[in-house]
C-alpha cells in the first residue's frame, strides 16, 4: 500500500456507520469469514444479516445473496436465522476499516465486511440530475482539461440557464428545448441522455468487484480529473422488485470521460472504482421507497493535505424516477437472472480548485470520502491509485470453488 497510514483513519468515527446499530429495520450483507472461525472451517464469504449490533451468518440457508434477492419469504428467513451471533457489529467495523485490512481475502485471520452483493449484475445510471448533466456537457466541451470547465461552464449556464430539473425527459417540452440547442449549436450526447426518453444505462463493474466501506477505492495514476460521485445504489431481484437499497460511491475520471465517451469503461470500471455499502437496507415497514426518493446523500471528502469538501445530493431532485431507472434496465428486451444492484446517479460533483487556480477538483491519494444519508448509515473509503491498491482476484472461478466445497 503506497499512501501513507499514520492519518487516513483518525478523525473518523465507526459509529457513524450504520444508524443505531442495526436496531431498526432488515439488513443483509456479506462478510468474509476465515477457515479457523468458521463453523464447516472452509473460509470464504458468507451472506449475513446484522440487527442490534450483532452479525449473523445466513449461509446455511443463502448460499448467494442472488438466492436471498430471489427469496419472497427472504424477511421471515432472516428472523428465524438470527440465533447465535458470529461477530458483533462493532468488530466486523473496526477489522474491516483501512489500512488493518489483509492484501487480500484470503490472508484475512478476521472476519471482515464484504460489499453486499456478489453475482449480481453491477450497473450505473448517469445524467439522471439536472446538475450533473450540465457537469458532463462541461466534460465534454473542455475535452478531459480541467482548466477550461470554469470558462465552459459559464457560457454554457448563460445560453441554457441551469433550471433543467423542471424538465420531464421525454416530454413535448424537453423535445422543443432539444430542438433550440441543435439549433444554437450546442446539443450533446449528455443532453440527450439527460432530458431524452432513454436513460443512460452502464455496466459499473463485475460481479465481485466492488468494495465496501473501508477499503480503499481506485483512480487511474494517469488521471488529474477525477471525483468521487454519492449515490444512492437500488437491490433489484431477477424479476425486477427493487427490495432495499444501500450507498455506493461511483469513482470517476472526468479527464478520460471528457476526451471521448467512448472511454467511459476506462472512465468507470477500475480496480477499486465500484464501492457499495455497508449494507442493504431491505423494504419493509420502517423503510421504503418513499424513504429514498426523499433521501438527502451527503458527501465530504477530507485530504491529508488540509483540503476539505462536502455537498449534498437531493435525491427529490432526481429527473427520472427510480423505478423507471430500473424498468429501463431490466425489461423484455434485456434480463439479469441474477438480480442486479443498480447506481441511481448524482447531481452532486465537487467543482472548486484544489490546486492551481482554474484546475477544479481532482483527488488526492489518501483522500477520506465519506458518504452519508439517515437511513443507511455512512460509506467510508480511503483514495489510492489502482495499481497501489492490492489486486482484485477473488472472481467468479474462486467463487464457484468455494461453492463446491460448501455442498
Amino acid at each position: 500500500m503506497n499512501i501513507t497510514t499514520a492519518n487516513t483513519v483518525t478523525g473518523f468515527n465507526l459509529n457513524n456507520t450504520l444508524p443505531d446499530q442495526c436496531n431498526q429495520g432488515t439488513w443483509i450483507g456479506r462478510a468474509w469469514i476465515p477457515a479457523q472461525l468458521a463453523t464447516n472451517n472452509i473460509a470464504g464469504p458468507r451472506v449475513i444479516s446484522v440487527s442490534k449490533g450483532k452479525v449473523y451468518d445466513l449461509s446455511d440457508v443463502y448460499l448467494t445473496m442472488s438466492d436471498l434477492f430471489s427469496d419472497k419469504n427472504r424477511h421471515t428467513v432472516i428472523q428465524k436465522n438470527q440465533h447465535k451471533p458470529i461477530t458483533s457489529l462493532d468488530n466486523i467495523l473496526a477489522k474491516s476499516l483501512f489500512p488493518k485490512q489483509a492484501e487480500s481475502y484470503e490472508e484475512n485471520t478476521e472476519i471482515v465486511l464484504l460489499a453486499p452483493n456478489d453475482i449480481q449484475a453491477t450497473k450505473a445510471c448517469g445524467v439522471t440530475f439536472a446538475r450533473s448533466l450540465l457537469e458532463r456537457v462541461i466534460e465534454e466541451q473542455a475535452r478531459g482539461d480541467a482548466q477550461k470547465a470554469s470558462t465552459i461552464r459559464a457560457n454554457i449556464l448563460e445560453v441554457i440557464g441551469s433550471n433543467l430539473g423542471d424538465l420531464t425527459p421525454g416530454s413535448a417540452e424537453a423535445q422543443e428545448l432539444k430542438e433550440k440547442l441543435i439549433a444554437q449549436g450546442i446539443w450533446s450526447q449528455y443532453l440527450e441522455v439527460g432530458i431524452g426518453p432513454d436513460a443512460e444505462v452502464f455496466s459499473k463493474a463485475q460481479p465481485l468487484a466492488s468494495v465496501t466501506t473501508g477499503a480503499q477505492i481506485g483512480v487511474r495514476r494517469q488521471s488529474i480529473w477525477n471525483n468521487p460521485e454519492p449515490e444512492i445504489v437500488l437491490a433489484v431481484s431477477n424479476d425486477g422488485e427493487i427490495i432495499g437499497a444501500t450507498l455506493g460511491n461511483d469513482v470517476n475520471l472526468r479527464d478520460y470521460e471528457g476526451r471521448s465517451a467512448l472511454l467511459l469503461g476506462k472512465a468507470k470500471d477500475n480496480n477499486a472504482a465500484s464501492s457499495i455499502g455497508p449494507l442493504i437496507r431491505l423494504f419493509d415497514d420502517t423503510f421504503t421507497l418513499r424513504d429514498i426518493e426523499q433521501c438527502e446523500v451527503s458527501l465530504t471528502i477530507t485530504g491529508t493535505d488540509g483540503f476539505t469538501t462536502s455537498g449534498k445530493n437531493l435525491m427529490s431532485e432526481i429527473s427520472r424516477s427510480p423505478q423507471d431507472l430500473v424498468d429501463q434496465t431490466l425489461n423484455s428486451q434485456h434480463q439479469y437472472p441474477d438480480g442486479m444492484m443498480l447506481y441511481v446517479g448524482t447531481m452532486f460533483a465537487p467543482t472548486e480548485d484544489r490546486h492551481n487556480d482554474g484546475n477544479g477538483f481532482t483527488h488526492v491519494p489518501g483522500d477520506r470520502v465519506e458518504i452519508s444519508t439517515e437511513k443507511l448509515g455512512t460509506l467510508v473509503n480511503w483514495v489510492n491509485h489502482c495499481d497501489a491498491i492490492p489486486a482484485w482476484n477473488y472472481g467468479v472461478n474462486k467463487f464457484i470453488q468455494y461453492l463446491r466445497q460448501c455442498r
